[in-house]
């Protein structure tokens, strides 16, 4: 039996995660939306294409979410999408009552699965949805590291003219402008990216990286990024539904880890079946462990704000 994943939203996000997901095989799909027909109409043109992808996997709309019942996984993108000018801060209390809402539903019908939120402010909706599941921290996973990874990748590789096959790089802290993308554990090939580039050129990728959302949003005037947000989601998901106890930079829930306690904060994590089963603490430099405190703080005004 395939596992089963629900995607809850059915915007350019989440149906282009459940695309991705279906596409591949890697679980059956129900996508559910607050919005008559659309998740059905969208779940319906999916399963058609196929017997032109070769997919079996099974794509159910609805906005019933009873038809979520015993989900391996739960991917949230509901919510009000950011528009320029826009901080993600400005989203936060409006999306909050969506992801209280949201969560209530799915812990009814779904009360082992593994939570995957995407949903901005990121790491506040995270904080918002283990405190209305009551589920272990290790089931409620943020994606924002694997995203923001992504870009500052994609931005080293652009400047440097390579694969990015060949860049490793990874972002840490809160999923927003106070970002810290990790140099000093970023390479090209192996080789430190601080012998391939110079201080300004290295600097001018960090503030584009922490920047990558926004920059989107400026150029599409009605929306924001989705198709890099679902390729970070597919990656996840299949690392907890293949148990491959892949280690990304995901959202997580800190106890005392790098000095930071009752926040959830991008750390890198080991994902597997149980969800984060592992959080890995890295030597920082100096300058860097000043930068995720001060991110994590960011966090913390907005859990101040929600009271969670």
């Amino acid at each position: 039996m395939r596992k089963k994943v629900t995607v809850v939203g059915s915007g350019n996000v989440g149906a282009t995660t459940a695309l991705r997901l279906a596409h591949a095989e890697l679980c059956d799909v129900v996508m559910t939306d607050i919005v008559e027909g659309i998740p059905q109409g969208k779940a319906l043109d999916m399963l058609q294409a196929g017997p032109i992808t070769g997919s079996d996997s099974r794509i159910t709309g609805t906005n019933d979410y009873k038809e979520t019942a015993n989900s391996d996984v739960v991917v949230v993108t509901a919510g009000f999408p950011r528009q320029p000018g826009m901080s993600r801060d400005d989203l936060l209390m409006k999306n909050y009552e969506v992801i209280k809402a949201t969560t209530e539903k799915i812990i009814e019908y779904s009360p082992n699965t593994i939570l995957v939120m995407v949903t901005n402010p990121l790491d506040a909706m995270c904080q918002a949805a283990l405190r209305v599941s009551k589920f272990p921290k290790h089931r409620v996973i943020g994606m924002a590291g694997v995203l923001d990874s992504a870009r500052f990748r994609t931005f080293i590789a652009e400047a440097l003219n390579v694969s990015v096959e060949n860049v490793q790089g990874f972002v840490l802290g809160g999923h927003g402008d106070e970002m810290v993308p990790v140099v000093s554990y970023s390479s090209v090939a192996g080789i430190p990216l601080t012998d391939l580039m110079d201080a300004a050129t290295l600097e001018a990728i960090v503030k584009r990286t922490r920047g990558g959302g926004g920059e989107i949003v400026k150029y599409l005037k009605t929306g924001s990024a989705f198709y890099a947000p679902s390729a970070a989601v597919f990656e996840m998901v299949e690392a907890i539904l293949k148990d491959k106890k892949k280690i990304l930079p995901c959202a997580a829930y800190l106890e005392g880890e790098y000095g930071i306690n009752g926040l959830y904060v991008g750390v890198p994590c080991k994902l597997g079946e149980k969800g984060i089963e592992k959080i890995y603490e890295v030597k920082l430099t100096p300058n860097e462990t000043e930068l995720l405190k001060k991110s994590a703080e960011a966090v913390r005004e907005l859990i101040n704000v929600i009271k969670c």
